[in-house]
């Protein structure tokens, strides 16, 4: 496998890393560090400040549902340019104090844009990226996520001191630079790559359907420990703990170095050790590091919890997306992992309500990072028997043909 990049990817990376960037890197991972001061400022409560962050999840499934469709009745171009511009409109008329039902709406927006980014441009990057080089390509262009989060975590503490309408617009006009860049990339783009006729040659897979759910299922659990650091954790440290938002946003910026460092480690992971083998040691790491806080939020502690969560959020995304094509082949790839996406989104936006409403409740965020954690656990425990079951169909296959 070639293991260097040439000046024929940098379109397709350019197009990739400026969707992921902008779809989950700013539209999500930019509003956790704005949460404490939206609560400090007076605009929203603690528990409808969590609420508008659950509203980006519900919009992320809307998106999930609707992006394949969108980009086959409509320019792919334009379809992408729309959805930067939902994400930049959704923070630029946000600038201000306002209504819940406005901020909720445009941040239903941001999620729903955000989504048909993180289906189409990795999808079209991969595209126009021969064979030999998507492993190394998909991996790098979900480093957005990572970047994202990490622009945010600088940025957003400085501008802050400045203005919180100021921080709203700021991101605004980076999603629409990031767009331009992506634009930018897409008008570059080669002919997507033909594979060869082996390649196309789906793979029969009705024997496997149970395991591919499984590997699913877990994928949907996977969504659930994705939302406590994602919407709650620096809020969490800074308010909650009394932590301050200078240390908060100084774990989201090791938050966001993890998100970068993620796709490369799980890399090397799947050469070494499998897809299967990979996702599961993500899933174990995962877990471990979301249930982490919950004992300890010494400062060594936290960091761990950061970056490794970080790691793995764009970490499993691309072992889910491999162990998936593993066993269903390349041409049945596509319409398996946009399920896949579908039941992440769902899950995720239901554990994203759940977790609000179980905030308002409680009125604190640690038991969700225990629900989150075992979440993770079963998820680690159905990766581990869809191998089984993988092995006991493959068992009976040979038998039958003898």
């Amino acid at each position: 496998m070639n293991r260097t990049f040439t000046s024929h990817d940098l379109p397709a990376l350019m197009t990739g890393i400026m969707a992921t960037l902008a779809g989950i890197g700013i539209a999500r991972f930019a509003y956790t560090p704005l949460l404490p001061a939206i609560i400090q400022e007076g605009w929203f409560t603690a528990s409808q400040g969590a609420y508008l962050g659950a509203a980006n999840l519900l919009g992320y499934f809307i998106g999930a549902l609707v992006a394949h469709s969108l980009s086959e009745r409509f320019s792919t171009r334009h379809v992408m340019a729309a959805s930067f511009a939902g994400i930049a409109l959704s923070f630029v008329l946000c600038a201000g104090e306002g209504g819940f039902t406005w901020f909720f709406f445009w941040r239903l927006v941001s999620g729903i844009a955000g989504a048909i980014l993180m289906v189409i441009g990795p999808s079209l990057a991969l595209a126009a990226t021969p064979t030999e080089r998507r492993t190394r390509v998909g991996a790098m262009v979900f480093t957005g996520i990572g970047l994202g989060a990490l622009l945010s975590a600088f940025i957003v503490p400085l501008l802050l001191e400045l203005s919180l309408a100021l921080t709203w617009g700021a991101l605004g006009l980076l999603c629409i630079m990031a767009g331009l860049l992506c634009d930018h990339g897409i008008t570059r783009l080669a002919l997507p790559a033909t594979a060869s006729p082996t390649a196309n040659k789906s793979r029969e897979y009705s024997g496997v359907k149970v395991v591919v759910w499984l590997v699913i299922s877990a994928y949907a659990l996977d969504a659930v420990g994705f939302v406590p650091h994602t919407v709650f954790w620096v809020d969490y440290l800074a308010r909650e703990n009394a932590l301050g938002n200078q240390a908060a946003s100084f774990q989201w910026g090791i938050f966001g170095l993890g998100a970068v460092c993620g796709p490369l480690m799980v890399g090397a992971l799947a050469q070494r050790a499998g897809w299967h083998y990979g996702l599961a040691i993500a899933f174990l790491a995962k877990a471990a590091a979301v249930l982490l806080p919950v004992f300890s939020l010494a400062l060594i502690s936290q960091s761990v919890s950061s970056f490794m969560v970080g790691a793995m959020i764009p970490g499993i995304v691309a072992l889910t997306s491999g162990r998936l094509a593993e066993l269903v082949g390349p041409t049945e790839h596509k319409k398996i992992w946009g399920q896949a996406t579908a039941a992440f989104a769902a899950a995720q936006a239901v554990a994203g309500y759940a977790m609000s409403a179980l905030y308002g409740v409680w009125g604190t965020y640690s038991p969700l990072f225990s629900i989150s954690g075992l979440m993770l656990v079963v998820g680690f425990l159905l990766v581990l028997l869809s191998r089984g079951l993988q092995q006991r169909n493959a068992a009976l296959t040979a038998q039958n043909r003898r």
